[in-house]
């Protein structure tokens, strides 16, 4: 006779809804950073995107205009390549008047950390030549752009600095 419970009982030593509940939990779980270490991955497969990378941990927070002229790309290619890096979470940006500055983004849980710390010491040893006095030069040719970028902490000299400081 049916009462309203399960007629079937669970047996000691096999799964119960609630092992099952933990299981579907955890390969969502999973799933979720899966998706998004793919995410990461992808941005990083194409040299352009690396160079970009390069160029922030090693001079904290540009312009994209500064990543074109230092990168020689047209403004369409470096905003599809930033645009793709920010979407994965590698990167951040804020908008100040007519420009857009990008920086690495900050770590939003372990493995995001532990990625971005990689990623600083594997392209701090890749070659690139210093562009620290054109990019003083660059910046103080904007008209009134170059102190607010100074006060923000992220002038050319001194960001090796920000870097090791992790900012």
């Amino acid at each position: 006779m049916p009462s309203g419970k399960c007629s079937t009982p669970i047996a000691v030593g096999q799964p119960g809804v609630l092992s099952y509940i933990r299981l579907y939990e955890y390969n969502r779980h999973q799933a979720v950073i899966m998706r998004q270490m793919s995410r990461w991955f992808k941005a990083l497969s194409e040299e352009p995107r690396l160079d970009i990378l390069l160029l922030l941990f090693r001079y904290g927070e540009l312009c994209g205009c500064e990543v074109e002229r230092f990168l020689e790309m047209s403004q369409s290619k470096a905003s599809r390549h930033l645009r793709y890096l920010r979407n994965a979470g590698l990167v951040e940006d804020r908008r100040e008047g007519l420009w857009i500055y990008y920086r690495v983004a900050e770590p939003t849980e372990n493995a995001h950390e532990r990625l971005i710390d990689l990623l600083r010491d594997l392209l701090a040893r890749a070659p690139f030549p210093d562009i620290s006095d054109e990019l003083t030069a660059m910046r103080a040719e904007r008209c009134g752009d170059a102190p607010q970028h100074a006060q923000s902490g992220h002038s050319a000299v001194g960001a090796s600095e920000a870097v090791e400081a992790g900012r």
